[in-house]
């Protein structure tokens, strides 16, 4: 009796799971695909507001594009992202990055966030879960010609680009990256 009731659970459970992974695998490449396509769009928003970006696209070994970033302060302030990592132009994996802040600063704000690896070793770095940015590290916020003199500090470089809101900032914090390869 005890045996047969096993028997049914697991074949009930295998029968389940026929049903319900499928489904839970799939909505997990709907997922990838959605957010490899809305960095896609980041990076052609990003070109367009500045065509000398198109270069860097070109040329970095990879890049990591956070299509939206949420950002908001009083005083204390956090920011937090997810995005695609790219290597010659090719989606390899998923990024996540969050950030804290303190000082003078209230507010909220949208942006999107490109990071360029200038090489293989400063790719590898990041892909390690190595990379962190501090207070001296800045962003350039993307204009026309703003990409013109890109400077690399340890074979990275940052762009934003404001989505909308208003944020009052002086603070100084740190951004930490996670990567996770698809």
């Amino acid at each position: 009796m005890k045996r047969n009731r096993i028997i049914f659970l697991a074949i009930l459970l295998f029968a389940l799971s026929g049903i319900f992974l499928p489904a839970a695998v799939h909505a997990q490449n709907n997922d990838k695909a959605k957010m490899v396509d809305e960095s896609k769009e980041a990076k052609a928003s990003f070109v367009k507001s500045d065509r000398g970006m198109d270069e860097l696209f070109k040329k970095s070994h990879g890049y990591v594009i956070f299509p939206n970033v949420g950002k908001g302060a009083l005083i204390i302030g956090g920011a937090g992202g997810k995005g695609t990592v790219f290597e010659h132009g090719v989606a390899i994996g998923k990024a996540k990055m969050s950030q804290v802040t303190a000082g003078l600063q209230v507010g909220g704000e949208a942006y999107r966030e490109v990071i360029f690896f200038e090489n293989k070793a400063a790719l590898d770095h990041f892909k390690g879960d190595k990379l962190e940015f501090s207070g001296q590290v800045a962003a350039v916020a993307v204009k026309e010609g703003a990409s013109a003199n890109v400077k690399y500090r340890d074979g990275v470089a940052v762009f934003t680009q404001e989505k909308g809101g208003l944020m009052l900032e002086a603070s100084l914090g740190g951004q930490k990256l996670d990567y996770e390869a698809f």
